[in-house]
């Protein structure tokens, strides 16, 4: 296992101690010591973090482009990893081999944070059906919302036969 900090590279040893900020890189991960903490190579090899007691950085709610892209690319990626789980245990063909669903991410005002590139003509539909779900129903911390409700947003109407 190696360490990558801003002044050079060297190998882990047993209770050995990495102040941050500090990269540690191995073969399978990537490990980010931040400024304050500290890393420490256990007997098994496992690599334990310390966080650190200094003064913590005040987050106004002004962000610069940084932030915001790695926010943005947050969000996108939480969409897109649903979408490939939806997609995987799909029995539909739709759903599996042609896409045809939309994954997104809305905030607690029911407005649109990111959503994964599949179909986007969902999305005018979906915006109105996260509305229309958080009028009618009530949602509580940690709840997850799943609905095809053809009146409040499907776009893919069930079909009726008349005899």
């Amino acid at each position: 296992m190696g360490v990558i900090s801003t002044l050079a590279s060297i190998s882990l040893r047993t209770c050995q101690v990495i102040h941050g900020p500090a990269i540690i890189i191995d073969k399978n991960s990537t490990i980010l010591v931040e400024p304050n903490c500290k890393a420490e190579m256990t007997k098994k090899g496992d690599v334990t973090i310390m966080i650190g007691k200094g003064k913590p950085k005040h987050i106004g709610k002004e962000l610069d482009a940084i932030q915001l892209s790695i926010f943005s690319h947050r969000f996108t990626s939480i969409a897109e990893q649903m979408g490939r789980i939806l997609q995987r245990t799909a029995i539909s063909t739709n759903i599996k081999e042609r896409l045809d669903f939309l994954c997104a991410l809305f905030g607690p005002d029911g407005r649109l944070v990111s959503n994964a590139p599949h179909i986007p003509s969902h999305l005018g539909a979906m915006l109105d059906g996260v509305q229309y779900q958080m009028w009618a129903i009530e949602i509580n911390e940690g709840d997850c919302i799943i609905s095809n409700h053809p009146w409040a947003e499907g776009v893919h109407l069930p079909v009726y036969s008349q005899k």
